[in-house]
């Protein structure tokens, strides 16, 4: 995706709100994801609603989702994965500009929540900045590190929920969490998942293009980035329990991250039914071929694949943690996490019920009907804000 903003312009040049118009700067460090699309998606409709609004996060970031075609300004600040000295006084830095102004700055991650709080804590010294503007965090995941970083997120993630006006959790367990950490306000805040565009294939095109000229078979996806917390390594294991059917399934793996190398030798060198497909802009026709989506995660909060499949119509087997069970209700097919067993039984299963998966069809549609949409979302948060201005 080409991005036509002159970047150095949109830094140095400060939004004027209007007189009365409400500031607000959405701050978020590298995303390839579901927290970009959500945080562009807030964008747009804050924008529709005549809110001014800055979006803070590193360059690359506003190509890919294309921030200031929302009619949002964009600040560059480079938000690293991890804290350095150096990087993390740059970022403050560029937050306080940003924050010049500004009626409330929401922080989507853990990073992103800390160098605000940061930078609002030092905003005295700095004219046109309130130390007392409200700071909204949302919380998009859970920590799942191990020793000595585990213990260093959880410090940060203490500090953060104690620091923020409003935690917004993106699951019922990361609203717990905030409460458990001291968070003087907590609350559940659903991420929508944009509507997808639509297919360039029907599902015939989409199976032939990536079947080829080889033989009909079932086709089993799996979307999201290649890092631990996705588990794909389990959806790997799972597929011994896909080898007695007949034709036996395909496993497509769309993705990319730092595990990609690992599990294509993985692949290759036990010859699994396995293909992985890279990163991928194609989604609506992977959808469109597919017979059964699977999510083997460790931890998600709404995950933005489920949603798309099943209003897709596509049946989905997922790991049964974080925010998927209150997400799908009884319109999905659940295992516990961690069990790759129980996982390709499960798909096994679907594969070998036609019926079955078109219950499911059903029934996750029906499911979907009652989420909520992106204009809901937006309209929630903005009630936040106001509400907060107004305490303020």
């Amino acid at each position: 995706m080409r991005d036509d903003v002159d970047h150095s312009a949109a830094r140095a040049t400060a939004a004027v709100p209007e007189p009365g118009q409400l500031h607000v700067v959405l701050v978020l460090a590298a995303s390839t994801g579901g927290i970009g699309a959500h945080v562009r998606s807030l964008a747009q409709g804050l924008v529709a609603h005549g809110v001014n609004v800055t979006v803070c996060a590193p360059a690359g970031t506003d190509a890919l989702f294309g921030f200031s075609r929302t009619g949002a300004r964009f600040h560059t600040v480079d938000i690293t994965p991890t804290a350095g000295a150096r990087s993390d006084a740059t970022a403050i830095g560029e937050l306080r500009r940003a924050f010049t102004g500004a009626d409330v700055v929401h922080a989507h991650g853990l990073r992103a929540g800390l160098l605000s709080d940061l930078a609002l804590r030092t905003a005295g010294r700095f004219p046109g900045l309130r130390p007392e503007t409200p700071l909204v965090v949302t919380s998009h995941h859970a920590l799942l590190a191990t020793g000595m970083e585990r213990r260093l997120q959880r410090l940060m993630e203490r500090r953060v929920a104690r620091a923020a006006d409003l935690v917004l959790g993106a699951s019922s367990d990361l609203v717990a969490r905030a409460r458990e950490l001291g968070a003087t306000d907590a609350r559940l805040g659903p991420v929508a998942a944009p509507p997808m565009p639509e297919g360039l294939l029907g599902r015939a095109e989409a199976r032939a293009a990536l079947l080829g000229d080889g033989p009909d078979r079932p086709l089993v996806l799996a979307v999201g980035r290649l890092v631990p917390q996705k588990a794909f390594g389990l959806l790997l294991d799972a597929t011994r329990e896909l080898s007695a059917l007949d034709p036996e399934p395909l496993v497509l793996l769309a993705g990319d991250g730092p595990e990609a190398g690992a599990l294509r030798e993985r692949a290759a060198a036990e010859k699994l039914p396995v293909r992985l497909l890279g990163y991928r802009t194609d989604v609506p026709d992977l959808l469109a071929a597919a017979d059964v989506v699977v999510v083997p995660s460790r931890w998600e909060a709404r995950s933005l694949v489920v949603q798309e499949a099943m209003r897709a119509g596509v049946p989905v087997v997922a790991t049964a943690v974080g925010g998927i069970p209150e997400l799908v209700g009884d319109a999905a097919e659940l295992v516990p996490p961690g069990d790759p067993a129980a996982l390709g039984r499960a798909v096994r299963a679907l594969l070998a019920d036609p019926a079955r998966r078109e219950r499911q069809v059903a029934a996750g549609r029906q499911q979907a009907d009652t989420w909520p949409d992106e204009a809901a979302t937006v309209a929630q948060v903005l009630s936040t804000y106001d509400e907060l201005v107004q305490r303020g």
